[in-house]
């Protein structure tokens, strides 16, 4: 299992810097590697999961994405193609494809009571939009839009993944302070700037 997961690592990295990507610049650094270690963390936490699962599903939550898909079903059925071609078998193919599916219905489900597997990848893929040049580079991919328009959809972002990606408690605990930061950096200022 662990050379068929080692084969997908660099296959994503390949298929995200493909210049056809909006994101190709920095989509895999920035992005993917950053969900693989705040995964990665986490499972410290939480090692009753699955290890393998987890790395399969950091590896393929955003496939759809970067070969430029909006369906979801064909989201599913050409990820779960992909992992076979990397040569993933059956038994592990479906529970992937399983995990996505759960994954992706974020907004209709409440993840926290998603399996563990899930409830890692989506808590660290919403973590990794609040670390690094994410918000940063939106305003750098959308020159068309006005500051209050970039402000306003990084807020949405940030909101999205505060409250329906990210759920383990604990992260949400630890992060409080970087959430305010970035709200009032979007424009959500408190009425007083100083507490004195």
């Amino acid at each position: 299992m662990k050379d068929l997961i080692d084969k997908l690592k660099p296959e994503v990295e390949k298929l995200s810097h493909d210049e056809n990507f909006i994101h190709h610049k920095w989509f895999f650094k920035y992005h993917l590697e950053l969900v693989e270690r705040i995964s990665l963390e986490l499972y410290e936490k939480y090692k009753d999961s699955d290890l393998d699962l987890i790395k399969g599903l950091i590896w393929i939550h955003d496939y759809g994405k970067i070969i430029g898909l909006k369906d979801d079903k064909e989201v599913l059925e050409r990820s779960r193609n992909f992992l076979y071609e990397i040569g993933f078998e059956d038994s592990y193919v479906n529970r992937v494809i399983e995990l996505l599916n759960i994954f992706e219905s974020k907004m209709t489900m409440d993840l926290s009571e998603a399996p563990m597997e899930v409830r890692i990848v989506s808590t660290a893929d919403g973590v990794s939009h609040m670390f690094g040049p994410f918000y940063q580079i939106y305003w750098y991919e959308n020159p068309e839009m006005s500051v209050e328009e970039l402000m306003e959809s990084n807020m949405g972002k940030l909101k999205k993944d505060w409250d329906r990606k990210i759920v383990l408690p604990e992260v949400k605990e630890s992060l409080q302070e970087q959430y305010d930061f970035l709200r009032q950096s979007f424009g959500k200022i408190s009425k007083k700037i100083f507490n004195y």
